[in-house]
């Protein structure tokens, strides 16, 4: 018998979004007599959300729960840039895994961002969702050899993308840094709407949404038994915990942390203010700046994470300081823009030591599965998890499942 963790939703994040408020609200109920499923997802962000829609599409029974509002935590919180690059260059994978697995890993990433561009085509998802390039910059403390070599990395493993040096970067983007790798295959979106229309198309598909505390996680042979706060409880033959960065006591990692990170989204700008094609923006350094912009032309501006703050109020009194430097460094990286802040929020993160997500088997529960640790690929990563758990839950499993095992080592320094 295992307790759950009780970490409060409104502790993942502070202060206000731009994201639109979906046109329909989604009300679950709370339970009025005990139940049972194939599949209970615990939690209704993006990844419950990722999660219960593709396990509708391959017919399981599904019970979502929820013990707030949906939407309402760290997926608020996101800047919905949807990279296929990792926190993790290819040149330090490859350091600590070796060439093949990195580059293995790096595929991965890039088909889950092909895979969501296609579920939302399929599916008509309404949110904001556009096809992008990234910009993987040079920042003060990148050596351009280092970020030419990383390129050639990239070449030999046939991933996409082009080097510009400091004069094909300043002419046709406007930055002023000494280099930069630009690729196609990455995208953004509203990330509210996209999670309330994949709930929504699993709801229709027959999922159910129900309002409650999971408390207790009752392993046996056939199901899990999950007691809930109001004392009713779901039975179900696997359970998969999707609680945003709120990581429940019952899984363990040596390789995942918690972060804060703190964004800005400015006022509508003039289109002459916007650089070139909308292109998504990060820095080759391991505190990154990264911005992008949105379909109603505003920039949209976060980093300075800081591992050392993970409480709301500790976040929040930070804020207009942290709010300060970033439109600041808007403002040094892109002079054209209006540095002005109309949206400021942070939100804490789960991340790990090598910049690879924590998904699959809680190790010693075969029927509990968990999907953790994104890091700054929140959404790629939910995509990449939704079809590895399920495919785990239906029997299949591949041998490169292990590379994002919970359990997996702690890579040698």
């Amino acid at each position: 018998m295992l307790d759950a963790d009780n970490t409060d939703h409104a502790d993942l994040r502070g202060g206000n979004p731009p994201w639109r408020h979906a046109p329909q609200s989604l009300s679950g109920s709370p339970l009025t007599r005990n139940t049972r499923c194939q599949v209970l997802v615990v939690g209704a962000g993006i990844t419950g959300a990722l999660m219960a829609e593709h396990l509708t599409s391959r017919d399981f029974e599904v019970v979502i729960l929820e013990k707030e509002e949906p939407i309402r935590g760290s997926t608020a919180a996101s800047t919905s840039m949807l990279l296929w690059e990792i926190d993790r260059s290819l040149s330090d994978l490859t350091s600590l895994y070796g060439f093949e697995r990195a580059v293995n890993i790096y595929r991965r990433s890039l088909q889950a961002v092909s895979g969501l561009m296609a579920l939302v085509r399929q599916q008509q998802l309404h949110c904001a969702f556009r096809d992008r390039y990234s910009l993987y910059l040079a920042s003060a403390e990148t050596d351009p050899k280092a970020l030419q070599a990383e390129h050639e990395l990239r070449q030999r493993a046939n991933l996409p993308g082009f080097f510009l040096d400091d004069r094909k970067l300043a002419s046709e983007f406007g930055f002023e840094r000494n280099g930069a790798i630009l690729s196609p295959g990455s995208a953004d979106a509203d990330p509210v709407c996209l999670t309330h229309a994949l709930l929504q198309t699993a709801i229709r598909r027959g999922a159910r949404l129900v309002v409650g505390e999971a408390q207790v996680f009752d392993g046996g042979a056939k199901s899990v038994i999950v007691g809930l706060a109001d004392d009713h409880v779901i039975e179900a033959e696997y359970v998969v915990l999707a609680t945003g960065y709120a990581m429940p006591d019952i899984v363990h990692s040596d390789l995942h942390r918690t972060s804060s990170s703190w964004a800005i989204a400015t006022a509508p700008q003039l289109p002459t203010a916007l650089w070139r094609g909308g292109v998504l923006i990060w820095e080759a350094s391991e505190k990154y700046l990264y911005a992008r912009t949105t379909t109603d032309n505003r920039i949209v501006v976060g980093g300075e994470d800081d591992e050392s703050i993970v409480e709301q109020d500790d976040r929040d009194r930070l804020m207009p300081r942290k709010k300060e430097i970033i439109l600041a460094k808007l403002k040094a990286l892109y002079p054209a823009a209006e540095a002005s802040a109309a949206f400021a929020w942070s939100g804490a993160f789960g991340q790990t030591g090598d910049g690879l997500p924590l998904i699959g088997r809680v190790p010693g529960h075969r029927r509990l599965h968990a999907a953790y640790g994104y890091g700054g690929n929140g959404i790629t990563f939910s995509f990449l998890a939704s079809r590895m758990i399920a495919r785990m839950i239906a029997g299949e499993f591949e041998r490169w499942f292990e590379d994002f095992a919970i359990d997996r080592p702690a890579p040698k320094p």
